[in-house]
């Protein structure tokens, strides 16, 4: 592949259905097919909406889109302004060319000129490929932290304790 074609841009609402795409693809790579629910009128109203949530970057190649870097402005109550990494994903026919790294670096680029005081992220304890990307960057992979979450179920339910009944 000749990797010279390849252009970054920022996502338009027209790419969105090609970006569920490839959203699908990581939850498959990630084996948690079942796991995607964000639709395709959620990603428009949420990214380019009256305020947009998050940003994408797109590697494409002659318009054809092979992977992009999905992320967002977060902040810590103990750094402040960060960015968010979600997620990379490249298309697995384009996989091992070079377009992680320069997704990964127009983030790093981002994140640096935006005055970010972190960049984050994370990465599946058994996705061995990707901790090796992000130790070339000499990236730490903090293994102390446990990740904490409420589905919206849980929500629902957390709601229901709250309040008597869950207010949807």
């Amino acid at each position: 592949m000749n990797t010279d074609t390849i252009a970054l841009r920022f996502a338009r609402a027209d790419d969105l259905p090609e970006v569920l795409s490839l959203i699908r693809e990581l939850a498959a790579y990630e084996r948690a097919n079942g796991e995607v629910t964000v639709t395709l009128e959620e990603l428009v109203e949420d990214g380019f909406g009256e305020h947009p949530l998050f940003r994408i970057i797109l590697a494409v190649d002659r318009e054809k889109i092979l992977g992009m870097a999905f992320f967002f402005i977060s902040y810590s109550t103990w750094k402040g302004k960060c960015l968010y990494l979600e997620d990379i994903i490249v298309r697995e026919a384009y996989r091992g060319n070079g377009i992680g790294t320069q997704l990964f670096d127009e983030v790093i680029r981002l994140s640096y000129t935006m005055g970010a005081k972190r960049l984050q992220w994370q990465v599946l304890d058994w996705n061995t490929p990707a901790i090796r990307f992000y130790e070339k960057y000499d990236a730490d992979i903090d293994r102390t932290w446990l990740d904490g979450k409420l589905t919206r179920a849980q929500l629902s339910k957390a709601m229901e304790k709250i309040n008597g009944a869950p207010d949807l």
